[in-house]
């Protein structure tokens, strides 16, 4: 048995946190898809497993329902879809959408019933709610089937932080129900969870298209081989991602680590189709505003998107030409007490809110407004 396991496209996404690129995301998540359909193909697979989360939620334009059932009866072999946490199987739902009915190949599994897959026998485990305490795989009764059985849920395994259970799904769930392999959605990071004789019987793919700035390993599909019932899987990822979400997080301590940053970042292949989140921490000197001025033109210019946290940044200490610059009289009295404020060793009375941190950048955009240079 070899098949494709994705989850996670999450469709109609608002991708308000990017602004005017939102569109170029949502369009993206589109053509990701299409990408899992010809993984498949490439890869001579049996079947694509689709565990969850196929829309951002159940109100989604029925034209982009239309696009997605489109995409998944373009498969050149069958397609097994659950609604996951965010399009729950409830009444109005997405998939009461015609759309369904007419492609042969797609089959939305609205029951905890085994299904006949090509090679063996699959246990869907479909969400029927936003939220719940049950374990979604706690129906799949162990046995012989004679034949490979594999499992699909929406879930969070036990172990992951969580506020509150959100559809649990306990860690030895593959084994406790006899399968040889259960296929997660929910976490968009692609994690394989190996069983006591090292065997990966169960794992997330992770979303086809990376969501946000921080997921450790997204963009990917699942193939999946299972020479026959009781035998390992061997579980490859594989790349669908088409946009490069990339986070430099840099420690400023000496002079020129601002043009390192710099270089590093204007060494990317492919700008156009990356979006940075550029965090920097340490001490800056008044004499490195230029570079910082041209590092923000270049992610501007060049990328996709980009967004920047100095909030850990801030002037330093014992740099007097932060005040040289400044007018006489109160901006430099102004200024001088800000930079004592920014020392984390100032032993005198803070006001209150004044932490080094926001004085450190009430001194940068003091200076910058000052100087109308950029901020």
């Amino acid at each position: 048995m070899r098949f494709i396991q994705t989850a996670d496209w999450q469709l109609g996404m608002k991708a308000a946190r990017v602004g005017g690129v939102a569109p170029r995301l949502r369009e993206e998540r589109l053509a990701a898809a299409r990408r899992v359909i010809a993984v498949a193909r490439d890869q001579a697979a049996g079947f694509i497993l689709v565990a969850g989360d196929t829309f951002e939620d159940n109100g989604v334009e029925r034209t982009l329902i239309q696009k997605a059932a489109d995409i998944l009866g373009g498969s050149p072999v069958p397609v097994y879809v659950i609604p996951g946490n965010h399009d729950p199987l409830t009444p109005g739902s997405v998939w009461e959408h015609p759309a369904w009915k007419t492609m042969q190949h797609v089959h939305v599994l609205r029951e905890e019933q085994p299904v006949e897959v090509p090679g063996g026998i699959l246990y869907p485990c479909p969400v029927k709610d936003r939220q719940s305490r049950r374990d979604p795989t706690s129906w799949i009764a162990a046995g012989d089937a004679g034949a490979i059985r594999i499992g699909l849920a929406h879930g969070t395994v036990e172990g992951v932080p969580q506020l509150e259970p959100d559809h649990p799904i306990a860690r030895d769930a593959a084994a406790r129900s006899g399968l040889d392999y259960l296929g997660l959605g929910h976490w968009h990071s692609t994690a394989t969870y190996a069983a006591p004789d090292g065997a990966v019987r169960m794992a997330y793919s992770g979303t086809h298209e990376t969501t946000s700035f921080g997921e450790r390993d997204s963009g990917n599909v699942l193939a999946v081989d299972i020479a026959g019932p009781g035998s390992p899987p061997r579980v490859t990822p594989l790349r669908t991602g088409g946009l490069t979400w990339r986070v430099v997080e840099k420690d400023i301590r000496e002079p020129g680590d601002l043009r390192r940053v710099r270089a590093d970042i204007e060494a990317e292949g492919n700008p156009g189709s990356t979006l940075v989140e550029l965090r920097l921490k340490g001490l800056l000197a008044v004499d490195e505003r230029d570079e910082m001025a041209r590092m923000e033109e270049i992610l501007a210019s060049r990328f996709l998107f980009h967004q920047i946290d100095i909030s850990g940044l801030r002037p330093s200490p014992g740099d007097a030409s932060w005040l040289a610059g400044l007018p006489p009289g109160m901006l430099q009295t102004v200024a001088a007490r800000l930079q004592e404020l920014s020392d984390p060793g100032f032993s005198g009375q803070r006001p209150d809110g004044a932490s080094p941190e926001v004085a450190s950048r009430a001194l940068i955009e003091l200076y910058a407004l000052v100087t109308e240079g950029p901020r």
